[in-house]
């Protein structure tokens, strides 16, 4: 059974949400986390997913304040052992209702063009040209919720 948790900034669970996006999102990507980004996201709102037999971090997003109305929603995880089973949607789910009850009206975020199929399925709608960011392609999507 999964679980959807709060995780607070500076913890040991969110030392492992960082692992778990190097590890699934960077590293593969030959990008580094870099400490300097830690204090950025001293603010956001961090949620994971956690295994209840376990206890074990199977995957992860944070929520960051754009202005009073829209959060980006940024580097949402899930650890490769785990995927396709619902999770992501979970999470998203999980963070559509956390941004309500933060008093937010839209999520906005930068989805991989390999993502953008997912994001369309739970709601989100592509908004503005595809673009290019590190290396890679994103398109902006966007929910209001």
């Amino acid at each position: 059974m999964k679980k959807m948790i709060d995780i607070d900034f500076g913890s040991t669970r969110y030392d492992e949400l960082v692992e778990l996006r190097y590890k699934i999102l960077l590293e593969p990507l030959g990008l580094k986390f870099l400490d300097a980004h830690r204090q950025k996201e001293m603010n956001y709102l961090h949620i994971g997913c956690i295994e209840c037999l376990d206890d074990k971090l199977v995957g992860g997003l944070m929520l960051a304040p754009v202005d009073n109305n829209t959060v980006r929603m940024m580097e949402v995880t899930v650890d490769t052992k785990y995927q396709r089973e619902g999770i992501g949607r979970a999470m998203v789910k999980y963070a559509e209702k956390r941004a309500v009850e933060a008093g937010y009206s839209r999520i906005v975020m930068h989805a991989r063009l390999t993502a953008v199929p997912f994001y369309e399925k739970v709601g989100f709608r592509q908004e503005g040209d595809i673009f290019e960011e590190q290396g890679l392609t994103f398109a902006r999507m966007v929910k209001d919720v």
